[in-house]
C-alpha cells in the first residue's frame, strides 16, 4: 500500500482537487493531510474525503516527518497540495518497485504550469537536473518505507528538507524517475519576480546551504524574498496605482 503524505498551509483552493484525483486512483492508498494551522478551511476541505488529518504541526519539514510516522504503507509518497497529480499515477509508482525491486525510491517528471517562456525553461531544467540525480519535493518523491527508516527520514528543517532527503536517498541505491504519466505542478512560487533574481536565489540558497549556514536563517531570507515579490506583484495589479 501507498501513503500519501500532502502536507499543507492554508491550500484551500487546492487541496480538494488533488484528494478528488487521488481518491478516484481506488481504494489501495492512505492519504494522509499534514495541516500546519491553516485559516483558510483548508482542514474543512481535508474533512470531506476519506484521509487521515493531522492538525497543529507546523513547517514543511516537520509535516513531512509527522506524516511518515503516522503512515502504515510500504511505500511513501511526498505530495505537494499545489500538484496536479497524474491519473495512473499511484499505478505507475506500483509498478515501478514491482519490476525493480533494486528500486528505493524516485520521483516524477515534472511540469510546470503556464505559458510563459519561463516555465517551460523551468520544465526543461528540472529534466536536466533529474538527469544528474537532482530533484525536489515539488516532483513527488517516492521512497520504500524500510529506507525511508535506514537513511533516516526527512529531517524537520527549516528549509532544504527536501534537497537533503533526496540526496540521502540517492546513496541508498537505484531510484526511479517516472516519465509518463508526468506531474503539473504550481509556478504560482515565481510570481511577480524575474527569472535573473530567481535562478540568482536559487544559486544563493544553495550556496548558502554548502557553506554551512543554518536552515532556519536559509528559509529568513528565502521567505523574504518571498515576500517582497508578492508585494510588488500586488502592487502592479493594483487599479488605484494603474489609474494613478
Amino acid at each position: 500500500m501507498i501513503s500519501v503524505i500532502i502536507p499543507t498551509l492554508n491550500e484551500a483552493g487546492n487541496l480538494g482537487r488533488l484528494l478528488a484525483v487521488l481518491v478516484a486512483q481506488g481504494p489501495a492508498a492512505e492519504i494522509i493531510v499534514v495541516d500546519g494551522s491553516s485559516q483558510d478551511g483548508t482542514q474543512a476541505v481535508a474533512a470531506t474525503f476519506p484521509v487521515t488529518l493531522l492538525t497543529g504541526t507546523k513547517g514543511r519539514g516537520q509535516q513531512l516527518r509527522a506524516g511518515a510516522e503516522a503512515a502504515s504503507g510500504d511505500v511513501l509518497l511526498f505530495l505537494h497540495a499545489d500538484s496536479r497529480f497524474p491519473a495512473g499515477g499511484l499505478a505507475s509508482i506500483e509498478a515501478a518497485l514491482r519490476t525493480s525491486p533494486e528500486v528505493v525510491g524516485g520521483n516524477f517528471r515534472v511540469i510546470f504550469d503556464g505559458d510563459s517562456d519561463f516555465s517551460r525553461w523551468l520544465t526543461g531544467f528540472y529534466a536536466w537536473f533529474r538527469g544528474h540525480g537532482l530533484y525536489y519535493g515539488d516532483s513527488a518523491v517516492f521512497v520504500r518505507r524500510d529506507v525511508y527508516r535506514e537513511i533516516g527520514g526527512i529531517r524537520p528543517m527549516a528549509l532544504m528538507e527536501d534537497y537533503d532527503f533526496t540526496r540521502r536517498l540517492e546513496r541508498a541505491g537505484p531510484t526511479y524517475c517516472l516519465d509518463e504519466p508526468a506531474l503539473v505542478t504550481s509556478s504560482r512560487r515565481f510570481e511577480g519576480r524575474r527569472p535573473a533574481s530567481i535562478v540568482w536565489g536559487w544559486i544563493k540558497i544553495h550556496a548558502l546551504y554548502y557553506l554551512g549556514v543554518p536552515p532556519n536563517i536559509l528559509a529568513r531570507i528565502y521567505n523574504s524574498e518571498r515576500r517582497a515579490a508578492a508585494a510588488s506583484l500586488r502592487q502592479r495589479r493594483s487599479p488605484l496605482l494603474k489609474g494613478g
